[in-house]
């Protein structure tokens, strides 16, 4: 890690867009120690395991019919920043082409900096992701699995937690998400039409309430059914981890509270616990499988409020 390095790309930016994105990654990464890979090959088999298995029995548990991707990798903190990279600026593409700063020497050093801030703390914090490749310029392109294993090491040390059953919980988590994805492959257009939707409204100076509470509508859908499937597929006790996790995250500096808040990392453990309190519901009033129906089409997902009235999703979509 070299935070010298790091300030020094951030200053160095240029360019025409309001984000220099190769600096950003480059700063982003030599303010974050990689960590190591030294793997022995039971190790990486063990990963092997728990992803074949999570969706065998994922398959089994809510009848989806899916595959993991073809792209499934075991990362260290850069490969993941790199991985995210342009993610991140299809996400910015509409602002960057629209905005017109006053000082724009200023405001690309600026924005490259806080890209660079955002990437390398979500780089050294996340554990695992199940990517369905958004705003991909490849709409045909392979979606990703990906393991950053010196953040799952550390994370189960910290948490003073056996690290096989951690990853084992972690796996079975990302790949609960591609059981989601498999079983609607309408949800990936149907999130980035609102994405799109919301940021064009931005960049005009509006904000487009309607998209922004679909969107995130359907992303509460996703986090809670997938610890619905998780309460009923994962083959072991997880509530401990989930509760050390959780004090985790609420815990560290002030520095990395503030970063959480503005990366908006609390509104996904929101949604985390009212979509599995909407998910809990209907399959205790229904069953799983009416649960599942979720994903048929776009329609059926719940609406804003549905999510906190469940029987009222239960008499529209009657599954």
């Amino acid at each position: 890690m070299n935070l010298f390095r790091s300030v020094r790309a951030v200053t160095a930016a240029s360019g025409d867009g309001v984000v220099d994105w190769d600096r950003a990654a480059e700063a982003a990464k030599a303010g974050t120690d990689p960590g190591t890979l030294d793997l022995p090959p039971a190790e990486r088999e063990g990963y092997a395991t728990d992803v074949r298995d999570a969706r065998d029995r994922l398959r089994e548990t809510a009848d989806v019919a899916f595959d993991v991707p073809e792209t499934v990798e075991i990362q260290n903190r850069h490969h993941w920043i790199d991985a995210n990279l342009e993610t991140f600026r299809a996400v910015m593409e509409p602002l960057e082409d629209r905005a017109a700063p006053l000082l724009p020497d200023a405001s690309r050093v600026a924005n490259t900096g806080t890209m660079a801030v955002m990437l390398g703390f979500l780089g050294r914090n996340v554990l695992g992701q199940y990517d369905p490749l958004l705003l991909a310029d490849d709409p045909d392109a392979a979606h990703g699995l990906y393991f950053v294993h010196p953040n799952i090491a550390n994370a189960a040390a910290e948490l003073d937690v056996d690290y096989p059953r951690f990853r084992r919980w972690i796996a079975f988590h990302e790949v609960t998400h591609a059981a989601e994805f498999g079983a609607a492959p309408w949800l990936p257009e149907y999130l980035e039409t609102r994405m799109e939707e919301g940021v064009l409204a931005l960049t005009d100076g509006a904000l487009d309430r309607e998209a922004f509470r679909e969107l995130d509508a359907a992303m509460t859908a996703v986090e809670g059914y997938a610890e619905l499937l998780m309460d009923h597929a994962f083959d072991d006790e997880y509530a401990d981890l989930r509760r050390k996790l959780d004090a985790r995250r609420q815990g560290g500096s002030p520095v990395s509270k503030l970063v959480r808040r503005l990366l908006g990392l609390g509104l996904k453990r929101r949604q985390y616990e009212r979509g599995a309190a909407f998910f809990e519901a209907v399959a205790e009033r229904r069953s799983l499988a009416a649960a599942g129906a979720v994903w048929e089409r776009p329609e059926n997902l719940p609406t804003d409020a549905e999510l906190d009235h469940p029987e009222t999703w239960l008499l529209r979509v009657d599954p």
